[in-house]
């Protein structure tokens, strides 16, 4: 099973992940949300996923991409593509966006795009103090979640902590709540498309690294007239 979110609009990113995962043998997909923003492809990007049919949550961007509130206290950068993005999106599409659920079980896991504690609130978890309030509304031994864009392992098990973010085995007695990185724009200096595995026979997750055709979103980037540094930014993985 793979599980991915934080797509942000990059078709390259994507289609790469799902090339590698449908590789891996995964058959079944997950979508932590932020399908949309920042990236030039949200059309061609909502509709992949769209067709695959699969469980998928809610992010800030898709809620805000969805909506015709005011974007005036958001960062000016996500601000300008957001309302671009607003541009290229049908109604049609802005419902399905609209729509999504905040949170989801699927078998004996659950999925969120940034916190159980408070999902709407769009919260960041980024240390192990921060996983704590989460685990306080988790009710599954194991949740899969985005928004940070950086891949995080937390365990509770006596106490709340960050393991490296590679593969964990899910051991009986423990919580985990685990961030699978982002597909689209990356934010832990590795500028490939991050997203995980879940082996549930084997109770094991793997997050994985793939490259993509950076260059080619890079361009589409630019031709759009979207802000640089969006572009530039990709390289970097920040």
């Amino acid at each position: 099973m793979a599980l991915f979110g934080d797509i942000h609009a990059n078709l390259e990113a994507l289609e790469a992940v799902l090339a590698d995962s449908e590789a891996q043998g995964c058959t079944d997909y997950i979508c932590l949300g932020d399908v949309v923003g920042y990236n030039a492809d949200p059309v061609a990007c909502l509709e992949q996923v769209r067709a695959m049919d699969c469980p998928v949550v809610k992010g800030n961007h898709d809620e805000d991409a969805s909506g015709t509130h005011s974007l005036e206290t958001m960062n000016p950068v996500a601000a300008t593509a957001l309302e671009w993005t607003r541009d290229q999106l049908s109604e049609e599409q802005r419902t399905w966006l609209r729509r999504l659920r905040m949170v989801r079980q699927i078998a004996d896991f659950t999925v969120v795009h940034s916190t159980l504690d408070q999902p709407a609130n769009w919260n960041y978890v980024t240390n192990r103090f921060d996983a704590m309030s989460n685990f306080s509304y988790q009710f599954t031994q194991v949740c899969f979640h985005g928004h940070t864009h950086v891949p995080r392992v937390y365990i509770k098990g006596e106490k709340v902590e960050e393991v490296p973010a590679e593969s964990v085995i899910i051991e009986p007695g423990s919580k985990y709540f685990i961030n699978c990185g982002s597909v689209g724009q990356p934010r832990d200096g590795d500028w490939r498309a991050a997203y995980a595995i879940y082996d549930l026979e084997h109770k094991l997750v793997v997050i994985r690294r793939i490259e993509y055709d950076l260059a080619r979103t890079q361009e589409k980037i630019r031709a759009a007239g979207l802000p640089e540094m969006l572009a530039d930014r990709l390289a970097e993985g920040r």
